[in-house]
Parts: C-alpha cells; sequence; structure tokens
C-alpha cells in the first residue's frame, strides 16, 4: 500500500507492519505553528494509532522559545503540566525523502492533533470546527497557501554568532521572477519541487520575488482540511531542506526594513455539497460573483479587524503592514486589485475565488485559515453585504475608521478577546488562550532594548 492511499487506522497499521522501519516519526502543530514530534517505536506507534498516546501540554503552553506562559488558564504550573491525549491521523501519512531509515526505506511521518480537553486550544482541532461548520451550511471548503521565504547563505551556528547581523542572502539584487536566477540555482529549485511532490503538496508555482534571495511558492489548490496540513508541512520541512543544503530559509514576516515584508495569502472558495458546483460564480452578476461569495466576503471584511491577531500572530507582524510594501492597511476589497486586505479574483466555474491578503508568512495556517473560513461562512449565516468594492491605490485613500486594522499585536488581541463572533466561531476557551498567548508575546518583546532605541536614544537624548 502507498502512503498516501491510507485512510484508515488499519491501513495505517498494514503499512507500518510491511515496513522494515523501527520507529515512525510523528509531528503535531503549537500555538504558534512549531511543528513538535517525536520518534515513536514500532510497537509504541501501533498502539498508538489505535488508542492515542500522550504527549506533555506543555507544547501548547510555551512560545516560540520554550519560555513557559504565565497567563493561560489552559495550563502552567498550576495544573504541573500534566500530559494530553493525542490521536494520530492516519490519512495524514507520508514519507519523508530527506530521511532514510533501515535499508534505505524513507521514514514514515504522521500528522498529530491533541484530543479530549485539549482538543479546545489545538489549532489543527480549532480548524476542523470551522470545516465542520462549512459541511453543516452544506459547503465543502477549498483553499491554496502562498508563502514568500527569503533565502540564505547562513546556519543556524552562523546567524547566531553575527548576532542575525549582516547576514549574507542566497543572491543578491533584486530579481523578481527571475529565470536567471532560477537557472543558476536550479538544483534547490529541483530538490524543493520533488520533495513537494514525494509528500503531496506540490507547488503549482515558485518563483523569485522582489529581494535578495526571496522565492514565493503556491502550493496547489486542495480541500481545505488537506490545505492546511499542506501548509503547516511546507513550512518545516522546506526550512529542513534548506538547512541540508547549507542554506536557511526564514518566514518572518519581515526580516529586514529594506525588502518588503512576507506573506502567506489565502486562496478560499466553496462548492455546493447537494449541486457540486461553485458556491462563489454566477456568471449572472457582475464580476461572476454570486450572492453567496459577496456575503462571504462581507463576512472576512467584517471581522477582519476582530480576527486579526489570527493572520498576524507576532510582534514582527505588523512591520509588515506599512503602505507601498504590498500589505493592506484596512480591511477592503477590490477586483483584481493587490492593494486592497481582499482580492475578488473573477473566473469561472473552477477558478471564482478570494484571495486573503492579509495573512503574514510566520502565521499558523491552522490560525489563519480558521479566522479566514469562519468569518466568511459567519458572513453567509447572517446575510451579510460588503462594503463598497475599492478601485485604485487603497493605500492613497481614507476609509471609515471601522475599517481600520489594528496597528500592534496588543491591540489585537484585545479586539479578538472582545469579540462575539470570535466567541461564536471559535469557542471561549481559544479565544481566551490565544489571545492570552499574543499578550505573553507583546510583552516579551517590550522587555528587551531593541537596536534601533539604541542608536536613536544613546547619545543625543
Amino acid at each position: 500500500m502507498q502512503e498516501r492511499a491510507v485512510k484508515t487506522v488499519a491501513d495505517a497499521v498494514a503499512l507500518v507492519e510491511a515496513s522494515a522501519l523501527t520507529h515512525i516519526k510523528v509531528g503535531l502543530s503549537d500555538i504558534d505553528g512549531v511543528m513538535r514530534g517525536k520518534y515513536l517505536r514500532r510497537d509504541k506507534f501501533l498502539s498508538a494509532l489505535k488508542s492515542g498516546f500522550a504527549f506533555c501540554n506543555v507544547v501548547l503552553g510555551w512560545d516560540l522559545d520554550d519560555h513557559l506562559y504565565d497567563n493561560v488558564q489552559y495550563t502552567g504550573w498550576h495544573t504541573a503540566y500534566p500530559d494530553a491525549q493525542v490521536r494520530i491521523i492516519p490519512e495524514s501519512c507520508r514519507r519523508l525523502p530527506l530521511e532514510l531509515g533501515p535499508e534505505g526505506e524513507p521514514m514514515l511521518f504522521f500528522l498529530a492533533e491533541f484530543d479530549g480537553p485539549a482538543a479546545e486550544v489545538c489549532p489543527r482541532r480549532l480548524f476542523h470546527r470551522v470545516l465542520a461548520r462549512a459541511d453543516k451550511l452544506g459547503f465543502d471548503a477549498y483553499a491554496a497557501l502562498e508563502y514568500e521565504f527569503f533565502m540564505f547563505t547562513e546556519t543556524p551556528q552562523s546567524v547566531r554568532e553575527k548576532g542575525y547581523r549582516n547576514l549574507q542572502n542566497w543572491t543578491p539584487g533584486n530579481f523578481g521572477y527571475s529565470v536567471l536566477r532560477s537557472t543558476v540555482a536550479s538544483e534547490f529549485y529541483r530538490q524543493l519541487n520533488e520533495m513537494c511532490e514525494a509528500m503531496d503538496m506540490p507547488i503549482e508555482g515558485l518563483h523569485t520575488e522582489t529581494g535578495p534571495g526571496v522565492l514565493e511558492a503556491a502550493l496547489a489548490v486542495d480541500v481545505a482540511a488537506n490545505a492546511a496540513d499542506k501548509g503547516f508541512l511546507f513550512k518545516t520541512f522546506t526550512k529542513a531542506l534548506a538547512q541540508r543544503n547549507g542554506l536557511m530559509a526564514t518566514f518572518m514576516a519581515k526580516w529586514s526594513h529594506d525588502h518588503p515584508g512576507q506573506s502567506g495569502h489565502i486562496h478560499l472558495s466553496l462548492r455546493n455539497k447537494a449541486t457540486q458546483r461553485s458556491a462563489f460564480y454566477d456568471e449572472s452578476q457582475p464580476f461572476g460573483m454570486s450572492k453567496t461569495q459577496a456575503s462571504f466576503m462581507a463576512g472576512v471584511q467584517r471581522y477582519l479587524p476582530e480576527f486579526m491577531a489570527m493572520y498576524a500572530q507576532t510582534v514582527n507582524s505588523y512591520s509588515r503592514l506599512v503602505p507601498g510594501y504590498w500589505a493592506p492597511l484596512d480591511a477592503t476589497w477590490g477586483m483584481e486589485n493587490r492593494t486592497t486586505a481582499l482580492r475578488l479574483i473573477p473566473g469561472s466555474e473552477k477558478s471564482q475565488r478570494v484571495e486573503v491578503r492579509i495573512g503574514s508568512a510566520d502565521a499558523n495556517p491552522y490560525i489563519a485559515l480558521a479566522a479566514a473560513l469562519g468569518s466568511g461562512l459567519y458572513g453567509i449565516e447572517t446575510g451579510l453585504e460588503p462594503e463598497p468594492m475599492v478601485q485604485g491605490n487603497a493605500y492613497a485613500q481614507q476609509f471609515s475608521p471601522h475599517l481600520k486594522l489594528p496597528n500592534t499585536l496588543w491591540d489585537a488581541a484585545q479586539r479578538l478577546r472582545s469579540s462575539t463572533a470570535a466567541t461564536t466561531l471559535f469557542g471561549a476557551p481559544f479565544v481566551e488562550h490565544f489571545a492570552a498567548t499574543r499578550e505573553w508575546e507583546e510583552r516579551e518583546f517590550r522587555r528587551h532594548v531593541t537596536d534601533w532605541e539604541l542608536s536613536r536614544y544613546f547619545e543625543i537624548i
């Protein structure tokens, strides 16, 4: 049996039993979208397939640097960090072409997700609750994610030795869509494409973006559940592939004030389950936009300011949101307009969709997709109408204050915490937990003195 044909626990058991591997690798998402995991011995893994296994719930209670949150209710010293139940997802089975076991057999890998009480704050379970809402409304959701990432001729050791300054970009200059660059570096492009094909997360388009050593990868469209998993896998294993080639890839939202930030754009569409036709396409309407798509887009637009912390999840995310750098500043929409937060992409029964352009590359794909799909569905449920369409350069226009997006992580966390819609869509436990983790992230930033502050104030003030 091929790994991507695995659908059930019995299928997964059969595949593992036919394998020579002594251990199997599993991974799951923490709050920030960092993949945490472990190797499980073969017999332990087979048992876990059937009944789950225990995983310390600290991975939902610490930050990117493994520092413990001091302000969350779900877990902490007050709970003594017990184990939480974890479920292995059989249909997520993949081979890892970068990692070989006995006799050269590629390692088997499975995604997992938290179960029991931990499911309330688990990012993957959050998104699947939103998918269940779509199913109840009679829709199948489809999604595709696009990621921009900068590449450096550095190692984890060298960037630390340099204090993350004066880093060597993979290539110099602004070479957007460069055939020259992709030809010279074709070996890495080939490896990345082949890895993604082998892991069933194919790249639909891969090219240089404007900036030294920056790439953009557009993952192929899939049902939204698969698209979220693929985005999660893509970020981790792209970084792994880069490091195996003596390179580093960063998905920071903005690593340098001299260059544009890095986006994580989300393309979404709905299909009617009963008719198996696009719920977004109506050739009788302007731009082919059905009333369902209009209400969906209105929902995303209406709740962008309240859900901003779910799209822009780090302090650094907000450095990207500046005029003229391809990142929107207000909850606006336009037809084929890349200066607005939402881009209506007219097309056909197959291609009609909306692009949510506010997300940054550093976002947890499960959480960002939950925000986009959830708010769109809520717009359909409540019959919302979108604001007037923006034409021309949105950066040069003034909009109503209610469309203004939060410009700090702290403000975004407060908007999310007080959002009735967020509690309705995502559940009070998740909203409380996630808002608290974003407040922690902001407080951690405030504890440090930046280079900018030193150079600006040290002598003159």
